[in-house]
């Protein structure tokens, strides 16, 4: 199964391996009823309403610089490890938001925050290993025990599009705690 997050009105897959271009099983999820999703649901209200494992892919597109606001460190972890849970063990994450150098990124209104290349560091526990004390990033391990591969991203100064593979179990050394 697939899931298409802040659907809209729109049903075309934007981002996708190549070989997997067409949608199979897809659930739409949408907060707007005049989008018609399968599912009405707010992204901002955590659980998402999905079981464990349920999706082999998850796509995001232009939706996730409209949720949770710059610096909410707690929503940020919080909304990617729901979208690691209902992941199924390498199932992926497939976004695209506007660039940190895009002006649509900051002028939108609706935009309440930006997401760059580097932070997707933050959501791999290996990448995030290697960073620790040796960059002025934030250790927030404590909090974040998810654990995603960076398999793909490009910012090409627009917009910026990325893949996450959910990597289970977590290489988080306390993950099972």
């Amino acid at each position: 199964m697939e899931l298409l997050i802040g659907a809209g009105n729109r049903r075309d897959k934007v981002c996708y391996q190549p070989g997997n271009e067409a949608w199979t099983d897809l659930v739409t999820l949408d907060i707007d009823p005049r989008a018609r999703p399968d599912v009405l649901h707010d992204l901002e209200v955590l659980p998402l309403p999905f079981a464990d494992n349920q999706f082999s892919e998850i796509h995001a597109s232009e939706v996730l610089e409209h949720t949770g606001r710059q610096g909410d460190w707690r929503f940020f972890f919080d909304q990617f490890a729901e979208f690691w849970r209902i992941l199924e063990p390498g199932g992926v994450l497939c976004a695209s938001c506007p660039s940190w150098r895009s002006v649509w990124a900051w002028a939108d209104p609706g935009h309440t925050r930006v997401i760059a290349a580097e932070t997707l560091v933050f959501l791999s526990q290996a990448a995030y290993a290697e960073q620790v004390g040796r960059t002025a990033m934030t250790d927030y391990r404590d909090r974040y025990r998810a654990d995603f591969d960076v398999t793909w991203s490009q910012d090409d100064g627009e917009s910026l599009k990325f893949v996450l593979t959910a990597v289970k179990p977590s290489r988080h050394p306390e993950a099972d705690r």
